[in-house]
């Protein structure tokens, strides 16, 4: 009888024991990308000398991460993700001093309410362009993505607080920035705002943020966007509107090394920059991949090239695409792409005001 009460009592211990990890399950995944492109340019100094390099790929720069999850039950998950982005070539991280400088945020998921997370991570106007309302989402070249890369005001955001919820064809998502500055809750903060929706082959998207800088000057930027699917293709077309009294988006036109970028923010200037985009996709075979994409930006109060006084400026660019894929995890690409400026945009290019790039790669997704 005795021995009966304990085995009993043994088999109860191991059946609550084993309770919480029949609702409680977890799971870790570790991946990433490695991508690089040898790449000739054309001015690519004050001197109008042409550059052979090796750098970053295209549309995707090399990373890896960590994302979890756990179960916590009645469709509720805790969520990570820790993301660091690096330069394959040289072996160092992509952004200085910063270990996880792609994402590092921790959050709460429901299958129901959406989700709502905290950290570093992906601005709402980011996620629409980057993964469904721009052709190149978000190209990594100064050449080809330079109208989002620059109104989008850096497109990723510290000490945020996101949320993202999907409720049938409708996509909401909604960040808060805290700015830590002493005295003022309006300083260094942000806020954006993205609503899409799908219907059939249509996805439509609207958007809205707005950024202070540290002592509370703004930058608004206001984006509508529209894809259309059809058989193997994909058209692309969008409008990015900002008004800037940071100074930022003038340092962020320019080109890496170009006059423009490394000026010292000139605030109050009220720049205003109207950017539209259009391009396709075009799946031609299983593995064969193509894109067109266009940009086009018209600016007025911006900087000319001495720094000091305010013009208007126009610059686009157009660029082809190429992606083969050899195998599920692994590509070859190739790119061709051009950019003309004139007016103020000058001071974003080193040498003449026009580029002419020719790239060739490969990616490895794991």
């Amino acid at each position: 009888m005795k021995k009966t009460a304990l085995i009993s009592t043994l088999a109860g211990s191991m059946m609550m024991g084993m309770v919480p990890n029949t609702f409680a399950q977890s799971s870790v995944t570790l991946y990433g990308i490695v991508d690089t492109s040898v790449r000739y340019l054309t001015n690519s100094n004050a001197n109008n000398d042409s550059q052979l390099a090796m750098g970053v790929g295209p549309v995707t720069g090399s990373r890896w991460g960590l994302k979890g999850k756990e179960d916590l039950g009645a469709g509720l998950q805790a969520i990570f993700k820790l993301e660091n982005g690096f330069n394959l070539w040289n072996g160092q991280l992509a952004s200085a001093n910063t270990l996880f400088n792609r994402a590092a945020y921790v959050g709460l998921s429901s299958d129901r309410y959406g989700a709502i997370t905290f950290g570093r991570q992906n601005t709402p106007l980011f996620d629409q362009l980057g993964s469904v309302y721009d052709p190149l989402t978000v190209g990594n070249y100064d050449q080809d993505g330079w109208l989002p890369g620059a109104l989008g005001y850096g497109l990723r955001q510290t000490n945020s607080i996101k949320y993202s919820g999907q409720f049938g064809g409708l996509n909401v998502e909604a960040m808060y920035g805290v700015g830590g500055v002493a005295g003022s809750i309006g300083a260094s903060n942000m806020y954006g705002l993205t609503a899409s929706y799908v219907v059939g082959g249509l996805s439509f998207d609207v958007g809205y943020q707005q950024n202070s800088d540290n002592t509370n000057n703004k930058f608004r930027v206001a984006n509508v966007g529209v894809v259309y699917a059809f058989s193997a293709v994909k058209a692309y077309a969008g409008w990015l509107y900002s008004q800037d009294n940071t100074g930022i988006v003038d340092i962020y036109m320019g080109a890496s090394g170009s006059p423009a970028s490394g000026w010292t923010p000139t605030r109050n200037t009220d720049r205003i920059d109207n950017g539209f985009y259009v391009g396709a996709t075009w799946q031609v075979s299983a593995p064969l991949l193509l894109t067109a994409a266009g940009y086009y930006d018209r600016s007025r109060n911006a900087l000319n090239s001495d720094g000091v006084t305010l013009g208007r400026g126009t610059r686009y660019s157009a660029v082809l695409l190429a992606e083969y894929a050899v195998s599920k995890r692994t590509e070859v690409y190739g790119t061709v792409d051009f950019i003309r400026g004139t007016g103020a945009a000058t001071a974003d290019f080193l040498g003449r005001n026009n580029q002419t790039g020719v790239a060739l790669g490969i990616r490895n997704v794991f």
